[in-house]
């Protein structure tokens, strides 16, 4: 049956339980299922139909996931837009992903007006107050015969958009299904049950926010305390304040946590575990996390596997620390070298992963798709092993990515911008290990004969094209970058350039 049966399940079981604390709202499973209906009656109104992209565009919020499984109703698919990109980025994505309406938060209203502007043939609709000129998602009307929940468990449910290598973005689709058993692999990862209280501060625009508590937590029946954004200080206090029991966060999370004044001396002693993922997260971190009496369990995984695919288990987190887990109940991960035999405990290769969870494929991209998804397995460009225990141990992630801050950032992106000024004759973008943001982007400029820019001028190139946590945090300039005799910029030679820079 569609997702949407699980609210529907615990409002008939616990109808009063708390579902979702938002601010000083408290949302029941009672009233979300009433509100999943009501908003699935609004987006048929609206012609949304099977198939049909429904788009979002805010902060975390109540609605987001009530857009999810109003979709789920539908059989629709929702796009939850990250809000913190550049107006022309998420025109690429609505232009791909072709929503018949999209929902925005008063936050966006400005930010989306142009946006409107060139696309009219989507429905805008303004959640909260609002203005004379948009259409009010409260003010809908509901369009009745629903009927009963459809066997939908194949249909298309999130496309979540990840920039691919080539610097443009790329629709990972994701079914009800999917989300179902990456939701069963969250139970036995976190031993999670009705009684847990789950803090979410990612942004649900992310699989990580979306996918490894929060949903989980709503087909367990929990409650979930959802921060519009995240904050070190909320989140200390909502640990303390809400008695959460399971949270994600980030190292760059953590880190701004560890460092706020009431780290030491809030009370944390009823959270159960910590997840932490979305960059390889060195022992060192893992032991500071312990030595304040916390435990913290790590997770593999991307968009493209919902993204559960490996993970710890409370019990061995310390033991194993360092390590991304063992492969998730219901998943299967190989290691296998460039031919793509199957390697040795121990020996690096690429990692492959199969399971129910794993994507359809990618939106409109037929050809990626079937270069990603071969014989059954995702191909996931992340190189590791697996060591005699079966740990899978994440060596490098994609190739090109740089993971700073919990985000993902495609040097390409970056790189086409900066070629497109005709000042600049090569340009290049590397991560540089941090200690606070894990990575820190560096972008490699070679101007043209006689000409002058500084550092400024080079990041001025950016503003409003991309989104400001892409943006480089130094600019270094050299005379030529190393390439390849084929002409392919050698980025490990680039990186350990800027390095030895650094130290001398």
């Amino acid at each position: 049956m569609d997702l949407a049966r699980w609210i529907k399940r615990h409002a008939a079981f616990s109808p009063d339980r708390p579902a979702i604390r938002f601010e000083n709202e408290v949302l029941t499973y009672g009233a979300l299922a009433d509100e999943v209906e009501t908003a699935a009656g609004r987006l048929r109104a609206l012609g949304i139909r099977p198939g049909d992209v429904v788009g979002y565009l805010g902060f975390n919020s109540p609605l987001l996931l009530v857009l999810l499984f109003a979709c789920a109703r539908l059989q629709a698919i929702l796009t939850p837009l990250n809000w913190r990109l550049a107006a022309p980025e998420h025109a690429r994505i609505l232009r791909d992903s072709a929503p018949r309406a999209v929902i925005v938060e008063p936050a966006f209203f400005e930010h989306a007006r142009e946006l409107r502007a060139s696309m009219p043939g989507m429905a805008w609709i303004a959640a909260g107050q609002a203005p004379s000129d948009w259409q009010a998602w409260t003010a809908l009307a509901t369009a009745p015969g629903l009927g009963a929940e459809a066997a939908a468990t194949d249909a298309p449910l999130v496309l979540c958009y990840t920039s691919g290598s080539t610097g443009v973005p790329k629709g990972v689709v994701l079914t009800q299904g999917a989300l179902f058993w990456n939701a069963v692999n969250s139970t036995h990862m976190h031993d999670l049950t009705s009684a847990d209280r789950i803090l979410t501060t990612l942004p649900m625009f992310h699989v990580g926010g979306l996918n490894i508590l929060t949903t989980p937590a709503l087909h367990a029946g929990a409650t979930v305390v959802l921060h519009a954004k995240f904050d070190a200080g909320a989140a200390i206090e909502a640990i303390e304040r809400e008695r959460i029991t399971l949270a994600v966060l980030v190292p760059a999370q953590l880190s701004a946590m560890m460092e706020h004044p009431r780290w030491e001396t809030a009370d944390l002693s009823s959270l159960r575990v910590i997840t932490t993922g979305s960059t390889i997260v060195p022992a060192a971190f893992v032991h500071r996390i312990h030595a304040r009496g916390l435990r913290i369990i790590q997770i593999y995984g991307s968009t493209e596997t919902c993204p559960i695919a490996a993970y710890q288990r409370v019990d061995d987190s310390e033991r194993t620390a360092g390590a991304a887990g063992l492969p998730a109940l219901h998943c299967d991960i190989r290691i296998v070298d460039f031919g793509g035999a199957d390697v040795a405990a121990g020996v690096d290769g690429e990692i492959l992963v199969r399971g129910p969870n794993v994507m359809r494929g990618y939106w409109n991209l037929p050809k990626a798709s079937a270069e990603a998804l071969r014989d059954g397995w995702y191909h996931s460009g992340d190189v590791g092993h697996l060591d005699a225990e079966g740990y899978l141990h994440v060596v490098a992630r994609k190739t090109e990515m740089i993971i700073s801050g919990g985000e993902n950032i495609y040097p390409a992106e970056i790189e086409n911008v900066l070629m497109e000024c005709p000042d600049i004759a090569d340009a290049s973008v590397v991560g540089r290990a941090d200690p606070r943001w894990g990575e820190a982007v560096i972008a490699v400029v070679v101007l043209c004969p006689g000409v002058c820019m500084n550092e400024q001028q080079v990041l001025a190139l950016l503003d409003g094209r991309i989104a400001r946590y892409k943006r480089p945090r130094e600019v270094r300039f050299m005379e030529a970058l190393p390439r390849t005799a084929l002409g392919k910029v050698m980025k490990d030679k680039l990186r350990a350039a800027v390095v030895s820079a650094d130290v001398e």
